[in-house]
């Protein structure tokens, strides 16, 4: 499976499709209702809602969605790391990691704000690669703006990373102070709609408006599948990440700088399920866009073949037992 995910073939599109339904078959076996809760952005609640009006289907119709979210984002992370020539091979193993990643925590393939968010914080990431070789830059850093103000009306949390978006842009190329002021009235731009139908439809009210958060540490309770899948998120990160270390002298710059602010970005994703948290697994969602970045680097630069395909099994046994075990109990 290694080997043939090591090639950058059309047809390994097609191939992930059939992998990916392999191992979220349980989401459609045993779909979940999905409920919105109050603290949710706006338009997640709308989704949820139009979902609902489909009747008894809603709970199968809420995983095809999930599911094609996560399919998506896998490819467009694949995208990402082989336009920017941040591996040493263009391959499809960055998409398959992020399948795989997301399986390690069932939570982690259910419908919720957080996996919707990581579609637009996705397609940010990409743009911002782009301002590396960019002569006119305004347009993409305001739209970059824009889609994380959309985003955090999904997942209010996801303007943290706004952050490690603006160290993004200081890292790859000379930063002016006018992108800083483009990057915020990208964002303000939605709020600015929204405040005037608020205000059209009589529903005016600041707190509507203006963001709230709340901090909370998220009370996780133990089990062994979940050290499980902390270990397997764990081991092949730092083994991805020893392996990026090596081959950093042989990277172009502008990868090498990729990689920095994709490590600058997991460390903010770390702290954002502390922002508004329901205590649930699903906050750390956005997690798997960097783990399974450097996940990829563990199945594709070990010397020995056998190093990434027993890493590769032991994560896919582990999956499936998990899944099948914690639906069927």
């Amino acid at each position: 499976m290694i080997a043939l995910f090591k090639q950058k073939s059309p047809a390994n599109i097609v191939l992930l499709l059939i992998f990916g339904l392999v191992i979220k078959l349980p989401l459609f076996l045993y779909p979940k209702e999905i409920k919105a809760s109050t603290s949710d952005g706006s338009l997640y609640q709308y989704l949820i809602s139009s979902i609902a009006a489909s009747g008894d289907s809603k709970a199968i119709l809420a995983s095809v969605i999930s599911f094609g979210l996560i399919y998506l984002q896998a490819l467009m992370l694949n995208y990402m790391l082989n336009e920017y020539r941040m591996t040493a091979r263009q391959s499809f193993l960055p998409a398959m990691a992020y399948i795989l990643v997301t399986s390690l925590l069932p939570d982690w393939s259910y419908l919720s704000p957080e996996l919707v968010a990581n579609t637009l914080v996705l397609w940010t990431f990409i743009k911002m690669l782009r301002l590396y070789n960019a002569s006119i830059t305004n347009s993409t850093v305001y739209d970059m703006g824009l889609i994380m103000g959309f985003a955090s009306f999904i997942y209010l949390p996801t303007l943290v990373l706004l952050v490690p978006f603006l160290l993004g842009i200081m890292i790859l190329k000379a930063f002016r102070i006018n992108e800083f002021f483009l990057l915020l009235l990208g964002v303000t731009t939605p709020y600015y709609f929204y405040a005037g139908y608020l205000f059209f439809t009589d529903q005016w009210s600041i707190y509507k408006l203006i963001p709230q958060y709340h901090f909370l540490i998220p009370r996780i309770q133990n089990s062994l599948w979940l050290t499980g899948s902390i270990l397997l998120l764990g081991i092949p990160f730092l083994l991805g990440g020893y392996y990026v270390q090596t081959q950093l002298r042989s990277m172009l710059i502008q990868a090498r700088k990729n990689w920095s602010i994709l490590l600058i970005f997991l460390v903010f994703a770390l702290f954002i399920p502390m922002l508004n948290s329901e205590g649930s697994l699903q906050n750390w969602v956005i997690t798997a866009l960097p783990f399974a970045a450097f996940h990829a680097c563990s199945y594709l630069y070990p010397p020995r073949a056998w190093v990434s395909s027993l890493l590769f099994f032991i994560t896919l046994t582990f999956v499936l037992a998990q899944q099948y075990f914690l639906f069927l109990r």
